[in-house]
């Protein structure tokens, strides 16, 4: 009995050591550091107040409840109305500051907005959409602009515009002065325009390429009411559309004339699958120098080496790319012959030796066919159905039925547009502001069409 209790006692005593050990172990290990700080800053004090009345300071402080910093803010901050000189916007610690340089104008709401340039600095939180408002008045103005942006020529949106509002302006003000009011717009195309005073002001949209908020050249994606009129803000809110266009395509960066090469060198591309041809398009032959082209030396013939007839032979504006547009017959083998001197450079340079291209045509079943039936589409308008390949219109049809349909058409996914064709010239064109003339517009359509080989490919399209 004794001996049990014995070993009782030291089982007992082995036990609580193990226990002490581990708890002591336990208590040695590194802190988990906390959950992470995923709240964006708060204002917690402002001079003047926020939203105050008979303000004239010129310096504005805000205080956070933590450290934060403004992000590029000669971008991000807009000062409305407009001031003439940049205001000063520093960061220190808990603390933004604004600094304007011009002199206050009487009873006026002024808002600052930061849009979503304030984050904590830490974690990088934003303060998304906070404005500062004062009045130099005994009133907050509270009349509000609203609308969209909707680019004339593809139907998106595009978020890096700016819209500009100009009071007592003239027909050439967006083009000599700053606005008075700015605002962004959306991911989605829209704008808002808040603490607005009642009156009548003129409305642009603009994106801005040299920072001069002003419409300065033809190259500049711009918008504007129809015949330039001015728009009457009285009531809570009014809402407006605007077109966007490029008067005149920018030239591509760091575009200039190539040197000519010594040499010419023919490259025959085919826009269908490799080694067949497309039924629907011209078969291309492209040079790497611009030439000359006597179409004497080159020509189409069948299997038997008969001359195929019809085939209508062009050169492009860059002097590179003949086309051979042919009625191509499905599944049917043809010979193209060229002769060396078909092209010359500006150097006198020609083909080393004249050559033979055996090639075939795709098959009927190689395309898709489509029926696409219009709810709601205004025949009036010219209406051109086209299909998109990324930002590319690859095909294009007018319509002149609520029902349009193809036989033949090429398999793939397609972007969807229907452009309306003022002019009847079968392409967009862009507005001209000299003019008042409004650019064309085009819908697009929100879901893609995919088409089958071989497959009768239907869609009803509600506009």
């Amino acid at each position: 009995m004794k001996h049990k209790l014995i070993v009782f006692i030291a089982i007992a005593l082995s036990l609580y050591s193990l226990s002490v050990t581990n708890s002591g172990c336990a208590q040695i290990g590194m802190p988990t550091g906390g959950l992470k700080d995923s709240l964006a800053p708060v204002l917690v004090r402002a001079s003047p107040d926020n939203k105050a009345t008979n303000a004239q300071e010129k310096k504005i402080s805000l205080t956070f409840n933590e450290y934060v910093e403004v992000e590029d803010p000669f971008k991000n901050v807009i000062v409305t109305p407009v001031p003439k000189g940049n205001p000063e916007i520093r960061f220190n610690l808990k603390t933004v500051t604004v600094r304007l340089k011009d002199s206050l104008l009487p009873n006026t709401t002024y808002s600052i907005n930061f849009g979503n340039s304030i984050k904590d600095v830490n974690e990088g939180n934003i303060y998304r959409d906070f404005t500062y408002v004062f009045s130099t008045g005994d009133k907050i103005d509270s009349l509000q602009l609203r609308g969209k942006v909707v680019l004339a020529e593809t139907g998106k949106t595009d978020s890096t515009l700016l819209v500009l509002l100009y009071r007592n302006a003239v027909d050439s003000s967006v083009a000599t002065r700053r606005p008075d009011y700015i605002a962004r717009v959306t991911p989605e195309g829209t704008f808002n325009f808040k603490y607005l005073p009642q009156g009548n002001f003129r409305v642009y949209a603009l994106k801005d390429g040299d920072g001069n908020k002003s419409y300065n050249s033809k190259t500049e994606m711009f918008g504007f009411l129809p015949g330039d009129k001015e728009i009457t803000v009285a009531d809570s809110s009014a809402n407006v559309l605007l077109y966007a266009y490029e008067q005149e395509k920018p030239k591509p960066v760091g575009a200039t004339g190539a040197a000519p090469k010594p040499k010419l060198e023919k490259k025959l591309r085919y826009s269908g699958q490799p080694a067949k041809q497309d039924l629907l398009t011209p078969l291309t032959i492209t040079f790497n120098n611009p030439v000359t082209v006597d179409q004497q030396k080159i020509y189409l013939t069948d299997t038997n080496y008969n001359r195929i007839a019809g085939v209508k032979f062009s050169l492009d504006s860059t002097d590179t790319k003949i086309s051979l547009a042919a009625n191509w017959k499905p599944e049917t083998d043809y010979v193209l012959f060229v002769d060396k001197d078909i092209a010359k450079d500006s150097l006198g340079n020609t083909l080393a030796k004249s050559d033979t291209i055996r090639f075939a045509t795709k098959k009927n079943e190689d395309y898709g066919r489509i029926v696409i039936r219009f709810t709601n589409l205004d025949l009036s308008k010219n209406p051109v159905l086209q299909f998109l390949e990324g930002e590319e219109v690859k095909y294009s049809y007018p319509i002149t039925s609520p029902e349009w349909s193809n036989q033949l058409f090429p398999p793939g996914d397609y972007g969807i547009r229907i452009l309306l064709d003022d002019n009847k010239n079968g392409k967009w064109d862009p507005g001209d502001f000299s003019k008042k003339l409004q650019p064309e517009t085009s819908i697009l359509l929100p879901q893609k069409l995919g088409i089958k080989a071989n497959w009768d490919n239907e869609r009803e399209i509600k506009l």
